[in-house]
């Protein structure tokens, strides 16, 4: 089932439309920093996660402008709500089953896509991957937040049955894309994908599943994988010169408690 937006999973643990975050009673048609709150709380644009601008060594959470917000419809804080924009192609790839490609050229920081699907609790998410046998795709991702204190925020997101083009987007040791999660109504984020780099119509789009890109060192679940895990992880063919050759693994929901 097509869905452009992310939704509340079966075990209804989060509703990611719920409204949750005040409105700004900024006037203007389009909001300033210096006077919004939505913008005050962190940064105005995703583009500013581009790597050569992480002077600090976490980068500030994006919120953009909700639905209780006095602004219009074309203020500058309202991007990744917007939805897709671009036209991109699902198509059928040598060895990797389906990718999606643009079909129109992709200025570096622009918003491609969401990855939507259905938003579920931490036992939900562990329970569908443990059910999947090695054969079967696994759409899960799992999106670690660190907090400066210590504190970890977690998202999980199943497009299995229930999703958008996000979901065909193949991974890649040395992506043009990279993942921001950004708030608009609620604490539950959605995922947004932005250019890394300047994309040619025709080529192909991919992201690090694993969040190593653009990332502090350290941000992934991911450690050298028992001998009896291996059997579990999946061949990498993203043909890049850094290829680790498995797709990137998360322990924690295959682990049993």
């Amino acid at each position: 089932q097509y869905s452009p937006d992310s939704v509340a999973g079966a075990d209804g643990e989060l509703d990611p439309t719920e409204v949750t975050f005040p409105g700004c009673s900024c006037r203007s048609s389009s909001c300033a920093a210096a006077e919004c709150p939505c913008l005050s709380r962190g940064h105005d644009s995703p583009r500013l996660g581009l790597p050569e601008q992480h002077e600090q060594p976490f980068s500030r959470p994006v919120f953009e402008c909700n639905s209780l917000c006095c602004c219009g419809e074309g203020c500058q804080n309202r991007l990744v709500q917007r939805g897709l924009q671009l036209r991109l192609q699902v198509f059928r790839t040598q060895r990797k089953g389906w990718g999606v490609r643009a079909l129109e050229p992709v200025p570096r920081g622009s918003f491609v896509c969401e990855y939507a699907g259905e938003v579920l609790g931490f036992a939900e998410a562990q329970r569908r991957i443990q059910a999947q046998s090695p054969q079967e795709p696994n759409y899960i991702i799992a999106v670690r937040e660190h907090l400066h204190d210590g504190r970890v925020m977690e998202t999980f997101v199943d497009p299995t049955r229930i999703g958008n083009v996000g979901r065909f987007l193949n991974h890649s040791c040395e992506p043009n894309l990279f993942m921001v999660p950004v708030r608009v109504d609620s604490m539950v984020p959605k995922l947004a994908l932005f250019a890394a780099a300047d994309i040619s119509a025709g080529e192909e789009l991919s992201y690090d599943y694993s969040g190593r890109f653009h990332n502090s060192p350290g941000a992934s679940r991911e450690h050298k994988p028992l001998e009896e895990e291996n059997s579990l992880r999946k061949p990498c063919y993203c043909g890049s010169r850094t290829c680790a050759s498995f797709l990137p693994w998360d322990s924690s929901l295959f682990s049993t408690p």
